[in-house]
């Protein structure tokens, strides 16, 4: 059981270190996840992810602690458990996020990570259906298309943001991001091109190349300063000749390094762990997403409401497989955008829409036809951290999320929900909706609006941060820019927790670059 390179999670990064690692086939790989394999049929159909990302068989729930921001209430994550994690369960949007962003990483002491060099490595894995300059790729393996199926009430909202003064963007990956318009996703071929199926699945016969599914990794293997393998839960130990990389994201990878005696080392003795590095900085610097609701009623029955049941489902079935077109083809949040909402020339709020009531947080939703959209804070300044309850993997980790906890990101939210309801008010809407439902019609106040920030604010699944890459003289960065841990040979991390701060949109196109910029740092050190 040696190994030349052990990744230790097969989400989005790890599938796509698993196929760039294994390429030689003089080189042993072994991939271990601790989901199972991506067989529910309803990953691969884009609008049926509901049916995934909302049960216990592909996802871990993380129950954070309770927060006065949010009434008393815990900010609870959801990560992928299931091969090709968040890819295979999310709701599929390509976004890289804007220039600035890895601007300030570079700023940050992130040598060679500005959007010069990361945009390359964008276009190396894109696969593009529509576009084909200097900003995309088409012969790339990860499938990213445009919509071909567009909802009516897709097309009515975008009019209502135009109608608001919001301008149109056919490409929030092109030149600029500010705008509104139809998302592009990660599919090909009407099915959902997951780190998965873009990236493993093809090389899964290679003989050089273990995946090993259902399967916990307690801590990394560590001997005189050098990462030598891992430990399962089991107690089974695997050995790494080369390197051992930690893909597990940004709530598991911390954990793991933890219990391996790497971390705070005032809360590692407290855990009774043996200190073998004291890096301050793992399992802070948490960040997410953080969403709020916007909700109407409508006057028709032209939402997706009851499309899922009946004839209506048994026709929408039938077309698919038959064309693999038609509504289930889409993924459903068709549309949104981003609004520089602060006149600072960078857009601060994203909009989420779909045509239909959104599921609130305690998992209900109201009935009938509605629609509803959200306004996201795309660069929060509060910062959570997480900690180990014991030194036993089997416990869950202490999460102290801390969203909202910075008052300048309540003010965003405020200036994101302000313009939605200022959406809602234009003609377009006005002809199709009977009543607004979140935040209630009588809400009208920032006192009214921010209780209603509080009773409903909810992740958008993007937590990230918690062993940020940084310069050799910040005392808080774990991993270098080449996303090796500090002071520790033959380990690294190359997952969303090496973000020093999140970017602004959708991750998980940023974390498949990160783990293709980890494999060619690999194989040419």
């Amino acid at each position: 059981m040696t190994y030349d390179y052990i990744i230790v999670g097969g989400g989005s990064a790890g599938c796509v270190l698993a196929a760039r690692l294994s390429e030689n086939p003089a080189t042993q790989v072994a991939l271990i996840e601790s989901g199972r394999r991506d067989t529910n049929p309803w990953i691969h159909i884009p609008a049926t992810f509901f049916r995934v990302n909302r049960g216990d068989k592909e996802m871990t729930q993380y129950r954070g602690e309770p927060q006065e921001e949010l009434g008393g209430r815990g900010f609870h994550l959801m990560q992928g458990n299931v091969i090709g994690g968040g890819s295979s369960v999310n709701a599929l949007i390509y976004v890289r996020g804007q220039a600035d962003d890895y601007a300030t990483w570079s700023q940050m002491g992130c040598r060679n990570w500005s959007y010069d060099d990361v945009l390359p490595v964008f276009r190396d894995m894109e696969g593009n259906d529509t576009f084909n300059d200097e900003y995309h790729g088409t012969n790339g393996a990860l499938g990213v298309s445009a919509p071909q199926f567009r909802h009516p009430l897709c097309e009515m909202f975008l009019a209502a943001a135009e109608e608001a003064g919001l301008p149109r963007n056919p490409d929030f990956n092109g030149a600029i991001q500010d705008g509104m318009g139809f998302y592009q996703v990660t599919t090909r071929n009407g099915r959902r091109s997951s780190a998965a199926k873009a990236f493993l699945t093809p090389v899964l016969g290679r003989k050089n190349l273990q995946v090993l599914t259902e399967t916990r990794v307690a801590r990394i293997l560590l001997h005189q300063g050098r990462a030598t393998g891992v430990e399962l839960e089991n107690g089974q130990k695997l050995e790494a000749r080369g390197e051992v990389v930690l893909t597990a994201g940004a709530l598991v990878t911390p954990a793991i390094l933890m219990r391996s005696g790497l971390g705070p080392a005032a809360h590692l003795k407290d855990m009774g762990v043996d200190v073998i590095g004291d890096l301050s900085g793992v399992g802070q610097n948490l960040q997410d997403h953080v969403a709020v609701p916007i909700e109407a009623r409508l006057k028709e029955p032209i939402s997706v409401f009851g499309h899922d049941r009946g004839l209506r489902a048994v026709k929408h079935m039938a077309q698919y497989i038959a064309t693999r077109k038609g509504l289930l083809s889409s993924n459903i949040l068709q549309c949104g955008g981003f609004i520089d909402t602060a006149n600072t020339g960078r857009p601060d709020i994203q909009f989420h829409f779909m045509p239909a009531f959104s599921l609130a947080t305690d998992g209900t939703r109201e009935t009938g036809h509605g629609l509803g959209f959200s306004a996201c804070v795309l660069r929060p300044q509060s910062r959570g951290q997480l900690q180990l309850r014991s030194a036993d993997p089997k416990d869950p980790i202490l999460l102290q999320a801390n969203v909202l906890s910075a008052r300048a990101d309540v003010i965003t939210m405020l200036r994101g929900l302000k313009l939605g309801l200022k959406i809602l008010e234009t003609n377009t809407m006005r002809d199709i909706i009977s009543e607004r439902t979140k935040p209630a019609g009588d809400t009208q106040s920032e006192a009214m609006l921010e209780a209603h920030i509080a009773a409903h604010a909810k992740t958008v699944f993007h937590p990230v941060g918690t062993c940020r890459m940084g310069a050799a003289d910040d005392s808080q960065a774990v991993v270098d820019p080449e996303l090796r841990v500090r002071g520790i040979k033959g380990l690294r991390v190359a997952d969303a927790s090496v973000m020093p701060n999140i970017i602004s949109g959708n991750t998980n196109a940023a974390t498949m670059m990160i783990a293709e910029r980890a494999a060619r740092f690999m194989l040419t050190s």
